[in-house]
Parts: structure tokens; C-alpha cells; sequence
């Protein structure tokens, strides 16, 4: 079984998030690599960018400060009494113990195309998540992505977070729950936006190359499907509760519900 939604799936921006970007960036090699080749290269590239929760949830409304960490702790009888032990006879234990959410090294993968015959780095796509999106995460994607716009490198950005900041663009973006960004470099400071609802397929992109060589295609959904092949998402995300933060709007969160009943990952009603 597939996923129950025509395109994005909007459950994939919780704590599974990590594996789907690793995955999709996987995805989005393995589709480029033989239409660039032999002139052409699709590498992964990762890097590491700080994460520091408890000072970048204060970036967002109150409304969207969640926190998905590795491991869910739930306090059971016999944690209660080894807190108690913990603590000692005579001293009031406390009734909870909870994460403190800590500074960690988040690591992000993109996908760097280069030619073979200089390595030159002539597109980078990036898949946006939500460390990129807040506080000194997002500082530090601006300041990089600032860097590559003054070079004669191609950006495509893949943003299918709806949570967080969008890119800073003069002008009024389309309004849509996820985008797609490409700058080309003979373009700037043009760059061309792809608004994409919740309920349509991702867009089928082009990903340019070195002039004068033609650009090669991105079929983004393509590259999501073959994530859901491979893993089986819809096995692991919990369809029974609400998609991950912000909330949808009314109209959306009625759609959502008739796809996943349709799709029978809800029972019907009545």
C-alpha cells in the first residue's frame, strides 16, 4: 500500500521526518544520476547544523512549540517508585521527570551536482527541514544559501515543512502549505516558485545544468513514491490522530479525513 495522498504526506513532518529526508535526498540521486550522466554527477553531500530546541522554539507561536525527540518517556508505577529511591526516604520525590531538551548536531543531507570533468558544483538542491527553518538553524541556512547566490551555482529548494519560515522573497508568495524555490544563476535575483496544495501531486521540476546544456527532470512525486516502496511509511505513521503541527485548516482537515477512511486507515463513520 501507498500513501493515502496524492502528494505530500502530511504526517511525514513528525518524528519520522529525519528518515524521510535521508531517504528522499537517496531518491532524488538515484532518478538524476543516469539522465546526467556522462557529464554529469549527482552526489550526496551532509553536513551538520546545530540544534538548539530550547532557545529556537521561542521563534515560533505557541501553538507550533513541539519538540519530537528520539525517545518518548512516560512515567509508569515503577519509574514513580525509582524516583522515590532516587531521591530517598524523608524527601518528597518529585512527580515527573522530563526531557530537557539539549543542544545536538543535526545532520542534513543535499544533493550536489557536479560535472566530472572540474567537480565543479553547478546545482545544489536542498530539501529544507525544520532545523533550517528556526533560530540559529535558519541563521546559518541564510547566511550558506547567501553565499551560493553570489556564485554561478543553480539552488533548487525542496520546502515540505509547513511549519517554520519560508525563504526571504521581495513580494507575497502564493499561499500554499509547501513550495518549491529554483534560482537559477543567470536569473538572479529572479527565482521561480512553485506553490503546492495539499491535495495536488509535487511538481515536476527542472533541474538546470552548465549552459549550453539542456536542463534534466525532476519528477519529485516519482522520487516520494519510491521513498514509500522502499520503507512503508503508511505502516508507521499513526493516521489515527491528527497530522503534525500547525493545524490544518477546516476544509482541509474534512479532505484529510475522507481520504484516510477511503484509503482505510480510519474506520468509516457510523
Amino acid at each position: 500500500m501507498a500513501s493515502p495522498f496524492p502528494g505530500m504526506d502530511p504526517y511525514l513532518e513528525g518524528e519520522l521526518w529525519q528518515e524521510f529526508h535521508d531517504r528522499l535526498a537517496n531518491q532524488i540521486s538515484a532518478q538524476l544520476m543516469p539522465l546526467l550522466a556522462p557529464k554529469y554527477v549527482a552526489l550526496l553531500a551532509k553536513r551538520y547544523v546545530v540544534d538548539r530546541p530550547a532557545v529556537s522554539l521561542l521563534d515560533l507561536p505557541a501553538d507550533q512549540r513541539v519538540i519530537y525527540p528520539d525517545v518518548n518517556i512516560a512515567e509508569s508505577p515503577a519509574r514513580l517508585g525509582e524516583l522515590q529511591a532516587v531521591y530517598g526516604t524523608g524527601i518528597t520525590a518529585p512527580a515527573v521527570e522530563l526531557i530537557s531538551p539539549l543542544e545536538e548536531s543535526v545532520p542534513i543531507l543535499s544533493v550536489e551536482i557536479r560535472d566530472v570533468a572540474q567537480r565543479r558544483l553547478v546545482t545544489v538542491i536542498e530539501i529544507l527541514s525544520p532545523v533550517n527553518k528556526r533560530g540559529d538553524g535558519a541563521r546559518e541556512y541564510l547566511e550558506r544559501r547567501a553565499e551560493l547566490l553570489r556564485t554561478q551555482t543553480h539552488i533548487l529548494e525542496i520546502d515540505l515543512i509547513r511549519r517554520g519560515n519560508r525563504i526571504p522573497l521581495a513580494g507575497n508568495l502564493p499561499p500554499a502549505p509547501y513550495y518549491v524555490f529554483l534560482s537559477r544563476f543567470e536569473r538572479r535575483p529572479y527565482t521561480a516558485v512553485w506553490p503546492v496544495q495539499l491535495r495536488d501531486a509535487l511538481p515536476t521540476l527542472p533541474v538546470p545544468l552548465l549552459p549550453p546544456d539542456a536542463d534534466v527532470t525532476l519528477v519529485l512525486q516519482r522520487a516520494v513514491e519510491a521513498c514509500f516502496t522502499l520503507v512503508g511509511y503508511e505502516r508507521l505513521l499513526d493516521y489515527a490522530a491528527p497530522p503534525p503541527p500547525p493545524a490544518l485548516a477546516p476544509e482541509d482537515v474534512a479532505w484529510l479525513d475522507a481520504r484516510l477512511r477511503a484509503a482505510g486507515f480510519r474506520p468509516a463513520p457510523g
